[in-house]
């Protein structure tokens, strides 16, 4: 099941946006052309073959801007869409439907268009054990939300943020003086519930990272062959995570390695939006 995000958060994210779109003077088109008395009724309709993310702010936009809309969701977020499919019906004043529509739509589309994405890959990847997750590569200020959406497609969450666990990269151990003296640092400063995990370029370094007992060993570049050595050395003493260079074609044989995870960062920060419309 997939567990909703606090309104409180969603509220704070959606308030910005409309205020950001609202600038001083509010929506002069609307104001300007549509009766204040006149009522609107409408459906979110998809355009084009995704899955579902965002529903809660869509529905906060139109609420923030007249709280006595009516929204009423015909689809759930993680639900897979069809042309045509109606994902909720609105109703309510005209001008209020119009002037939180964009924001509406942009947080919809894009949190889709993050599902879409990421249920790719793990339909691709489906008959292994891997998973696909995410990375720290997302929109400033959205990456709470860009991370439900790869969770509504399927996808897991790596760490939210600097404070959540120790990732040792490239530069890290350049600067620590290597890949023992790197481990070594951060085991001496990791509370007892930090995990650690280290981004090693080739199987030398593995075995001098397995040496020294991380977590998780992030396998970057290497190619299947290469991975499933890698697989074999880890031994299960721990999470064997692959990156660089996934994307649904490549996954399948990536995955088939016997790695835990793929991660991705390009799920969150270059993927399509899933083209969603208004329809009055």
């Amino acid at each position: 099941m997939l567990s909703p995000l606090p309104s409180l958060l969603v509220e704070q994210s959606v308030r910005a946006a409309l205020l950001e779109d609202l600038g001083r003077g509010g929506d002069i088109t609307t104001d300007a052309v549509v009766p204040a008395t006149a009522r609107a009724r409408c459906a979110l309709v998809a355009r084009d073959p995704g899955t579902l993310a965002g529903l809660d702010f869509c529905r906060a936009a139109f609420s923030l801007i007249a709280p006595g809309i009516g929204f009423t969701a015909q689809r759930e977020d993680g639900a897979r869409l069809a042309p045509g499919d109606v994902i909720a019906l609105v109703e309510g004043p005209a001008r209020a439907v119009l002037t939180a529509e964009r924001v509406a739509l942009n947080f919809l589309g894009h949190l889709s268009g993050i599902a879409t994405a990421t249920r790719g890959i793990a339909d691709a990847i489906a008959h292994t054990r891997a998973r696909i997750t995410c990375t720290r590569k997302t929109t400033p200020g959205l990456r709470f939300a860009e991370k439900y959406a790869v969770r509504a497609g399927g996808g897991a969450n790596h760490r939210f943020g600097l404070d959540d666990a120790i990732l040792i990269k490239d530069n890290h151990i350049a600067m620590a003086g290597g890949v023992a003296a790197a481990l070594e640092l951060a085991r001496r400063a990791a509370g007892h519930l930090v995990k650690i995990e280290i981004e090693v370029d080739d199987l030398e370094q593995l075995d001098e990272a397995l040496r020294h007992g991380p977590d998780a060993v992030l396998l970057d570049n290497m190619n299947p062959p290469m991975l499933r050595e890698a697989v074999r050395r880890i031994g299960g003493r721990a999470v064997a995570e692959a990156s660089g260079r996934i994307n649904a074609d490549t996954a399948p044989a990536i995955a088939e390695s016997g790695v835990d995870l793929i991660s991705a960062g390009w799920i969150t920060h270059s993927t399509k939006v899933l083209d969603i419309g208004l329809d009055f």
